[in-house]
């Protein structure tokens, strides 16, 4: 008998009366609610703990055996060791298991190691505390893999950036919260210890109970027999995401941001008192708005994506994140040595202010440049091991975390200042964005085309759920001008691949992009046969592979901004198909406005019709659009049907 479970879809299909709702429309649905007040007491409680022992051992203990200098660190190194050594066995627990279950049983062990905390905190023992340190490290483990392998089994693929928007916003706020409750809450007068124990429980009881409203998501992969050896269990994960190459870079990508975020949360209580002046509450502001930041850049992804996967954003989060750490650097330079000030004379400073916008801004850009690789990890992983290969980079993002501590003690060690070390990081992360873009064009194609539809057009989109989200099929397309793919780039949650005239890969820069984006070149049969061939061979690989082709069917850019009668290229790639046992729907679109605009040829330059003559020819935030159409079975396909299906979009 089949498994129910196993059986259900991996990618729920979009839900109609959600096709127009915002992320936090979201937040209304039982789908999404319950897990996000559930992962947000969670992260909420992490910190208060963690934070409030940290004050603790800092003000209020005296231990020969772990000084104040080292209590941070201590702390820290304990909550990460149980990503190292569990996380792999985490993911193949969520992959195997109903990841609703898996979550109560994590709020239930949550529930206990805090019972036990509680006591801790009583009775001031911090052995007892340092093991809850350790047990709740083991519950984040667990935890996070579930995190973000339900997202994309509840939520629609139009729908993923705006839900991991929402959860790292939510994370960076409760994260700020719990911080913050935890330093007052084990301040107060003689009941501070038995405050934080009784928050720390029901805040637990409390995650426990939302959690009990998720809806059902059952297992991916029941029948997975489970390996206890975390190391090869590990290199088996990175195998399996390196399967992809664009899911592993993103997970190098995201073990990068975790990186360059560790150098400057750590540095920030030093960076406060050291070269700001501030006291304490100057370094709670700083941290106040790195986390606001977080928080607006990854809320920021949904509006900014026209709610698809938009990994063209993480180029820009990449290209924030160098300007204002380097900013950074040359605004907190020459600042006057003063007494220590309290928040409220260093905030009267206006030389402050800009420390203040570059913290928040680069932290806004760090949000841009996360929340759309994490969706597209979701997306493009496989959903049998999906939970795995997020473990994996859990594991990642812990090695990273401990390396940025390692490299900013050395760089401390051998006389950098903390602003030095802002603006090496801000250096390293344009270098490692520039690699990282090199090795995966796609993300580099993407934000050019994110910029052109964003900056040079107004570009308009209708339709684009007809654009399936996975799975072969072709795209048709009229052609109007030279940046026509670009377009379609653009309005494509999924990589593209183009069959284009072979003279287009002759114009400057425009042919550099195309090559990058693996265009297929073509050549007329006459011109030269073995292309021709070749062209249509690739054409069946990336049909056979389930991805999306596109073919400009008039088989050149329009001279007069008419529709040109569709070629038969499109039959003999049908055909091809067929034989092959793949049927590919065909998806009609139409780009409208383009003829008149500066790629189009509507110059007459010496009786030819060109293109580029004439800079700015529209000026910028000129109206052009997509219109697509519903897709058209195979078997229904015929040149002069498609022509008139693309032009009826083009009319409508």
């Amino acid at each position: 008998m089949t498994n129910p479970a196993a059986a259900a879809p991996a990618t729920p299909v979009a839900h109609e009366e959600n096709a127009h709702a915002n992320q936090f429309a979201l937040l209304g649905q039982r789908r999404f609610a319950p897990f996000f007040w559930t992962q947000f007491a969670g992260a909420a409680n992490d910190n208060l703990f963690k934070f409030a022992f940290t004050v603790m051992v800092t003000y209020q203990l005296q231990l020969s055996w772990m000084p104040p200098s080292m209590a941070g660190l201590v702390i820290g190194a304990l909550f990460i060791l149980p990503f190292l050594l569990f996380s792999a066995t985490s993911g193949q627990l969520t992959d195997k298991f109903d990841k609703t279950k898996m979550i109560r049983f994590v709020k239930d062990l949550e529930i206990v190691i805090m019972l036990i905390a509680a006591w801790g905190f009583v009775t001031a023992n911090a052995v007892v505390l340092l093991a809850c340190v350790f047990l709740m490290g083991l519950h984040s483990t667990l935890f996070g893999p579930v995190k973000f392998a339900y997202l994309p089994q509840v939520l629609d693929a139009r729908e993923l950036t705006g839900g991991n928007g929402m959860v790292e916003m939510g994370t960076f706020v409760a994260i700020l919260l719990g911080q913050v409750a935890g330093g007052l809450l084990v301040a107060l007068p003689n009941v501070g210890h038995t405050s934080v124990a009784v928050g720390c429980v029901l805040l637990a009881l409390v995650g426990r109970g939302v959690a009990q409203a998720i809806p059902r998501a059952p297992a991916t992969d029941p029948g997975l027999v489970i390996n206890w050896n975390p190391v090869s269990e590990t290199w088996r994960n990175l195998k399996l995401a390196n399967e992809n190459v664009v899911v592993f870079r993103s997970l190098l990508g995201i073990s990068w941001m975790w990186f360059f975020g560790a150098v400057f949360l750590s540095q920030f209580p030093s960076f406060a008192k050291e070269v700001l002046h501030g006291d304490e509450q100057v370094a709670s502001l700083l941290l106040v708005v790195f986390s606001v930041g977080i928080g607006v850049g990854s809320l920021l992804c949904e509006t900014l994506s026209r709610r698809q996967v938009e990994i063209g954003l993480v180029p820009l989060g990449a290209i924030g994140m160098s300007v204002f750490a380097i900013d950074l650097y040359f605004a907190s330079r020459g600042l006057p040595k003063v007494a220590e000030m309290s928040i409220g004379t260093f905030v009267h400073q206006p030389a402050h202010w800009r420390v203040m916008a570059d913290l928040a801004l680069l932290s806004l850009f760090a949000g841009l440049y996360s929340v759309p690789m994490y969706a597209l990890i979701q997306l493009r992983s496989q959903p049998t091991h999906r939970a795995r290969i997020i473990a994996a980079n859990n594991i990642l993002n812990a090695l990273f975390m401990i390396g940025s501590s390692v490299i900013a003690g050395a760089l401390l060690g051998a006389g950098f200042t903390i602003p030095q070390i802002f603006l090496f990081t801000g250096i390293a992360n344009a270098v490692v964005a520039f690699y990282i873009f090199m090795l995966v064009p796609e993300y580099l194609l993407r934000f050019v085309a994110w910029v052109l539809s964003r900056f040079v057009y107004r570009f308009d989109i209708r339709g684009e759920t007809h654009i399936p989200t996975e799975g072969a099929a072709v795209l048709v397309c009229n052609h109007v001008s030279f940046i026509d793919a670009v377009l379609l780039m653009a309005a494509s949650p999924r990589p593209i691949r183009f069959i284009m005239d072979h003279r287009i890969f002759r114009v400057p820069v425009l042919g550099w992009l195309f090559k990058l984006a693996k265009a297929i070149p073509i050549s007329s049969q006459k011109e030269d046969p073995a292309a021709y061939e070749a062209a249509f061979a690739k054409a069946q690989e990336v049909l056979r592979e389930g991805d999306l082709l596109a073919i400009f069917p008039e088989g050149a850019i329009t001279r007069d901004g008419e529709l040109q009668p569709f070629k038969g290229g499109v039959m003999k790639i049908l055909e091809g198909a067929r034989a092959q046992g793949i049927e590919p729907p065909v998806v009609p679109m139409a780009l409208i406005n383009l003829w008149g605009s500066y790629f189009s040829r509507i110059e007459l330059r010496g009786g030819e019709r060109v293109a580029m003559a004439k800079p700015f020819r529209r000026g910028f935030f000129s109206r052009v659009g997509l219109n697509v159409g519903a897709p058209v079975p195979p078997a229904e396909v015929q040149p002069e049907g498609l022509r008139q299906r693309v032009g009826a979009l083009l009319a409508s």
